[in-house]
């Protein structure tokens, strides 16, 4: 059975965190994992600005509910108009990032996405992480998410990243869980990533 991969990029997310899980997922496409990968938006969008100004074209808008949901951050330390932060303050990304959940989706955050997903309620009463700088902003703004020192977090059907690079960490991780640790070696091997594979 295929397991659909859909990350969801908007307006200043931060382009490794998207990216490089992006990148594990689709080598394991192509070692023969059943994986459909895509990029998606929440509204019908022909580009999309990152952070650092790579412009990213979506697949398409995210419609239906697929098996896995990557959030990436970017933007919310320095309370930026564009990424996290500005996805919190205006709150469709969480809303929508809450119904997925309910309708059978795994979300997994990468660095600062973690706070989008605690904005939406996700992270009440888990065990989650972020980027190190952010740390502090997830146990002062959601005191109900038990915040870890860990690289990333494997809480069932939400699973979050430390910064940036930990999102590696995290796709190969869910390759393992999800398809084969042999897969998840070869990966690893691919992209030349010593994670302890």
């Amino acid at each position: 059975m295929t397991i659909k991969i859909a990350t969801i990029v908007f307006e200043g997310f931060d382009e490794l965190d998207a990216v490089a899980p992006y990148e594990v997922f689709q080598t394991a496409a192509e070692m023969g994992a059943d994986l459909d990968v895509s990029m998606r938006t929440l509204v019908p969008d022909e580009g999309v600005t990152a952070r650092h100004g790579l412009t990213v074209e979506p697949d398409d808008v995210l419609l239906g509910t697929p098996d896995l949901v990557v959030v990436p951050g970017g933007g919310w330390n320095d309370r930026e108009s564009r990424g996290v932060w500005s996805e919190v303050e205006n709150g469709t990304l969480p809303e929508r990032l809450d119904t997925l959940h309910e309708g059978g989706a795994t979300i997994a955050s990468v660095c600062t996405g973690a706070m989008l997903l605690a904005d939406a309620g996700l992270l009440d009463g888990r065990p989650a992480t972020t980027h190190e700088s952010a740390k502090d902003d997830l146990r002062e703004d959601y005191p109900d998410v038990d915040v870890r020192d860990d690289r990333f977090v494997d809480d069932g059907t939400i699973l979050t990243a430390g910064g940036v690079t930990a999102g590696i960490d995290l796709a190969l991780h869910v390759v393992e869980r999800e398809c084969s640790p042999g897969i998840a070696e070869q990966v690893a091997d691919e992209i030349e990533y010593d994670s302890g594979y």
